[in-house]
């Protein structure tokens, strides 16, 4: 046995045991077909989950640091709610438990920087291998019936909220599209972290049964890798958008715009591809304005169903001392054939392009800036995000049986401006660290191939058990940075138990 296998064992012993214990949830007789009630009090209702996690990660080889490594990453959820004819209010708390975290998973210089989230987690609470917190991850009250109106709400403390989460369409193929390929692109709860974030403000919505306007003004909370989740950032946003649901015959459809405000007043070093002299006498506020929307559309035909998804958004504002002007756009479509109806395939691929900074030295940032996304959706091994990125991609997912999903995709990944960066992250997550971190593209754009595939069986509705793998083979980009190994691995596996 290597070395570093023998400093990995004993992490990854204790890593397993949440795991363990999770399992044998796993083992006991399964339940009934239809989930038992929630726990009730009078009118009081109580609800609560556990996830466990057990992660390997691989990364890019470095020069030095420990980039193979395990640990367990756990959340639990503990929530208690009331719900009345004119307001309704929820209380949750969030307890995450991080074990066997690695302590040297960071590599030479700024370049190699953190080898995968596990250096994340161990930098972002104080060096510590394991560590855990308990802080409210929802508070608020939800008043209904404003005015007398039943279609008007106001929400207001501590929430969760993802952008495009605004309707969920009946059409179950624009359900899946809007869940995986478009909420929480821009604004969301980080949620694929074993802490995730919250938001403090207020949330207006006006619904009806086929539209839904929304306005938002929150303080992004801290947490997605910082355990203790009870404090802010000296951030905040705005967002407000207009979505509306059809549905024809064969034909069914979801169409969003919205607007995105962004104020970060924090005097931290940003994350761009200027020098690093110029970046420190930057510490001017950041301020953006995001317009964009998205349409998506299911048609059932005999062949079977498409689906057709375009995104997009622009950007404008000021980088600190710079003026801001970015973009980006996705394209994707998709079918569920009718043969294999056994298996009942789904086809779908696209085409993502991020704009990048093509002079470091003009007075205009170009780098499109994610503002505060869940990124895993989209990266789903998370080594790269939607800033100056070029992603062409194709998926597959089989269904062969109900409380079964096998997913695998590709992607192909370029840097939009060579010029400009890799950027990595999803956005503020404490007051002193910016939320991104770039690598120099050294002026290469090819980043890299990705392979992964993720298997879902839902044992019944309470527990839901997990495993993915993902592939990444470096290119250029990667290979410079990584001289020593450009190829990168992460495997998990997840029991999620709701009670």
């Amino acid at each position: 046995m290597s070395l570093r296998s023998k400093k990995a064992a004993p992490r990854a012993l204790l890593a397993l045991i949440p795991l363990l214990w999770t399992q044998s949830i796993a083992q006991t007789p399964a339940a009934p077909a239809t989930a038992s009630a929630p726990i009730q009090l009078g009118d009081v209702t109580f609800t609560g989950s556990l996830r466990a996690r057990f992660y390997s990660w691989d990364w890019f080889q470095p020069s030095s640091g420990e980039n193979l490594y395990a640990y367990s990453g756990n959340l639990l959820r503990l929530g208690i709610s009331q719900n009345r004819k004119r307001w309704d209010w929820h209380a949750e708390f969030g307890i995450p438990f991080l074990l066997a975290l690695p302590a040297d998973a960071t590599g030479t210089g700024p370049q190699q920087g953190a080898l995968g989230f596990g250096a994340n987690y161990f930098t972002a609470n104080g060096n510590a291998r394991n560590t855990a917190m308990i802080f409210p991850k929802q508070l608020y009250v939800r008043l209904n019936r404003l005015a007398g109106d039943p279609r008007q709400s106001l929400q207001i403390g501590r929430f969760e909220f993802l952008d495009g989460s605004e309707i969920n369409p009946r059409d179950p193929t624009l359900s899946a599209v809007k869940r995986d390929r478009i909420n929480a692109r821009l604004i969301g709860v980080f949620g694929f972290t074993d802490v995730g974030r919250s938001f403090d403000g207020l949330h207006y919505t006006y619904a009806t049964s086929s539209s839904n306007f929304t306005i938002i003004t929150a303080v992004p909370t801290r947490g997605v890798f910082q355990v203790d989740g009870w404090g802010w950032n000296k951030v905040a946003f705005g967002y407000a958008s207009y979505t509306r649901s059809a549905s024809k015959g064969r034909h069914s459809s979801d169409s969003r715009l919205f607007l995105i405000e962004y104020d970060d007043w924090r005097h931290v070093l940003k994350t761009d591809n200027r020098p690093l002299a110029q970046r420190r006498l930057d510490s001017n506020n950041i301020r953006l304005e995001t317009v964009g929307g998205h349409t998506v559309h299911s048609i059932d035909t005999a062949a079977g169903t498409f689906d057709v998804l375009l995104w997009g958004a622009v950007q404008s504002g000021r980088w600190g001392m710079q003026r801001h002007r970015a973009g980006a756009f996705d394209v994707e479509a998709g079918i569920q054939p009718k043969i294999l109806p056994k298996l009942k395939p789904w086809l779908r691929g696209g085409y993502y392009w991020g704009s990048g900074d093509s002079n470091p030295n003009d007075n205009t940032h170009g780098t499109f800036f994610q503002v505060l996304p869940t990124p895993r959706p989209f990266a789903r091994f998370p080594f790269f995000n939607m800033m100056n990125n070029e992603d062409a991609f194709g998926m597959l997912t089989l269904r062969p049986h109900d409380k079964l999903t096998v997913s695998s995709e590709f992607h192909s990944l370029r840097l939009a401006e060579a010029s400009d960066a890799w950027y990595i992250g999803g956005g503020v997550y404490q007051p002193w660290t910016f939320g991104y971190s770039a690598r120099s593209a050294v002026g290469t754009r090819s980043l890299a191939n990705l392979y992964d595939t993720s298997v879902e069986f839902r044992a019944n509705r309470n527990l839901t058990l997990t495993g993915y793998f993902g592939y990444a083979q470096g290119l250029s980009v990667i290979a410079q940075i990584y001289p020593r190994g450009s190829a990168a691995r992460l495997g998990y596996i997840e029991a999620l138990w709701r009670f």
